[in-house]
């Protein structure tokens, strides 16, 4: 199985091939440029670089959420793209999960997953690396830097903190008090190779989707959302 994985959800841009379970090849770019303008472009030279065509691409991945608005909708608008003409398999991974999983081979490390959310918050998931597998430990949500202590409390796993939150979680946790490690910088990131990985979890699972179904998730309302209900709060005051 072929799987085009596009990973768009924050402020570094990639692209994956894997075949049968393995990295053909991987472009990453954090150039501060717009995924707009990077993102076809890398999906092109990646595809013609290791002479392969969309045509023999099996499945599309992307992640769908939780990251940026404007990431998530051009990374899950160009998989909807991708795949229309062929009406091709898509699979909708958690951005969360993805940055988990180039760590699974982590035995027994609790992964902390933290994208910074901004109003003191992360996005953040928990994963128990097995034998290169994960176990989820807790859903995708949004949560402060506080909660997400607390609860870090309970488990006496080694823990590690990956995402471009994370060193955000890190400094204010261990000056809480916590013990936790920095994933080394090469594996810190979002990559597209763990929307891969997350991908085949999917394929697995029988969790493939049409193109014309896929959506961002957010996990939260955008700001300008909350300013509108903020606004009609007071309005009816």
């Amino acid at each position: 199985m072929n799987i085009l994985a596009l990973e768009s959800s924050a402020t570094a841009c990639s692209v994956a091939l894997c075949r049968d379970g393995e990295l053909v090849a991987q472009s990453f770019q954090n150039s501060g440029l717009t995924h707009s303008r990077t993102l076809l472009p890398m999906v092109h030279d990646l595809l013609k670089n290791c002479g392969e065509s969309l045509d023999k691409v099996d499945v599309i991945a992307v992640a769908a959420g939780p990251g940026s608005f404007t990431g998530l909708r051009i990374g899950v608008a160009t998989a909807k793209g991708l795949a229309w003409g062929e009406d091709k398999d898509c699979a909708p991974c958690s951005t969360l999960e993805s940055m988990a999983w180039p760590l699974a081979h982590m035995e027994g490390e609790l992964i902390v997953c933290a994208m910074d959310a901004r109003r003191n918050q992360v996005y953040n998931a928990l994963f128990l690396a097995e034998g290169d597998k994960l176990r989820r430990l807790s859903p995708d949500r949004a949560i402060s830097l506080e909660e997400l202590g607390e609860e870090l409390k309970n488990y006496n796993n080694s823990k590690i903190v990956v995402g471009d939150g994370a060193k955000l979680c890190y400094n204010i946790l261990t000056e809480a008090g916590l013990t936790l490690k920095l994933a080394p910088r090469y594996l810190r990131m979002q990559c597209a190779w763990g929307v891969a990985r997350a991908a085949e979890e999917l394929a697995a699972q029988g969790a493939l989707v049409k193109g014309r179904e896929l959506e961002p998730v957010y996990h939260r309302l955008s700001q300008a959302e909350r300013e509108r209900l903020e606004r009609e709060r007071q309005t009816k005051k």
